[in-house]
């Protein structure tokens, strides 16, 4: 298969440069990824740069060295932003010193190389092993711990870089075993079209694998957003009965028993008509802090609506969510909301109800804690009651 230097070098910045507009645009919607994107946008506008004067260059002729040593500037600085891309994908620091050495001291050798002291061969020998280093060390970012979804992107696409750091290895040790005189960096060889050829891969790969790190990532942030109450950061209602079927699930399966509780901000309907709405969003804010800190870790905490919310306890029986639910009555009743120079109190009614009394049938669960609630109320309000209380009072 005969490939042509030239052809694949040119369709090599032409794919890169559009690569590069498609990430300029993602970038616009990205959101906390937008830098990421852009450094990727710009990673591949250099990488095109580097690679299209093989457009107007077919051996040496005026400027033909210079237009070496830019390109040579233009791909180092094109990985080096895809490094740097990639790092704030994860949140990390930028290393952009390291980045800096890695442009100046391939642009200098390639300067050295081209003008001064013309070495063909040792240039590229050079070039493709820092360039390896380069992609080893974008691949060693990537093959890290993650949340499965984007574990499968991050190997991909670090694979995608130890493969191009492999091949510019092979390419570097195949130019030095051949005749030093052998080497043309446009010439149709077998190492120059097969390197060159895989390079175009290996650059869609990387790409391709990036865009499905980022949409991962956005239909993550979307999916939190989706499962979170915008005012109190707590749970919404929809999220709380999806993970409810799953526990009821597992109880079904271990014979585990899970406990519920249904959570009421007394006389809220007051707090908004005497101090305005503001006021009661912040009390409701201060509610959703202080359940956070109340509960366990493994507890499931949501708004169910309006100022109700909803605590799912997981191997918890109904008298052991009672001791969490009076600490959390108690601690809220502490609380203190300040609105301008006054303080603001209020106090939560609770009702507890487990799944050894009210089963397995997330409807009857909810409907023994909404009893028990009820039941809070009736009897004063600022109180906790079970479920097993109220129904041991109905039946006496």
């Amino acid at each position: 298969m005969s490939l042509d230097i030239h052809t694949i070098l040119v369709m090599f910045a032409v794919l890169a440069l559009m690569l590069s507009g498609l990430l300029a645009l993602a970038s616009l919607q990205a959101g906390a990824m937008s830098n990421s994107i852009r450094l990727w946008a710009f990673a591949s506008l250099c990488i095109s740069g580097g690679f299209f004067p093989a457009y107007f260059f077919r051996g040496p002729a005026f400027g033909y060295d210079w237009a070496v040593v830019l390109g040579t500037a233009l791909l180092f600085s094109g990985i080096g932003l895809q490094y740097l891309g990639l790092r704030s994908f994860l949140g990390k620091p930028a290393h952009g010193a390291q980045v800096a050495v890695l442009v100046v001291s391939g642009t200098t050798i390639a300067f050295w190389l081209s003008l001064p002291y013309p070495d063909l061969a040792l240039r590229a020998i050079i070039n493709s092993f820092l360039l390896a280093v380069a992609s080893l060390a974008c691949a060693r970012v990537l093959f890290v711990r993650v949340e499965a979804p984007l574990r499968t992107a991050f190997w991909f696409t670090g694979t995608a870089y130890a493969v191009q750091a492999a091949a510019l290895l092979a390419r570097a040790v195949r130019i030095a075993v051949d005749p030093a005189d052998s080497y043309t960096l446009y010439g149709n060889s077998p190492t120059n079209s097969w390197s060159f050829f895989l390079a175009s891969v290996v650059l869609l790969c990387v790409t391709f694998g990036f865009v499905l790190m980022v949409n991962y990532r956005l239909i993550a942030d979307v999916h939190k957003i989706a499962s979170r109450d915008m005012l109190t950061d707590a749970f919404t209602r929809r999220r709380l009965e999806e993970e409810a079927q799953r526990l009821l699930a597992h109880c079904a399966r271990t014979g585990d028993v899970l406990a519920i509780m249904m959570i009421d901000v007394d006389h809220f309907k007051a707090v908004n008509d005497r101090f305005g709405h503001p006021v009661g969003d912040e009390v409701l804010r201060r509610l959703s802090a202080v359940a956070r800190r109340s509960i366990r870790t493994d507890d499931y905490f949501a708004r169910y609506g309006g100022e109700e919310f909803c605590i799912l306890m997981l191997s918890t029986t109904e008298q052991e969510a009672l001791v969490l639910a009076e600490r959390l009555r108690q601690a809220y009743a502490a609380s203190v909301v300040e609105v301008a120079g006054h303080d603001v109190k209020s106090t939560i009614s609770i009702g507890v109800a487990d799944t050894l009394r009210a089963g397995l049938d997330w409807h009857k669960l909810v409907c023994a804690a909404d009893k028990a609630l009820y039941g809070a109320k009736q009897q004063g309000r600022n109180r906790v009651v079970s479920y097993a209380t109220l129904d041991l009072a109905f039946s006496a």
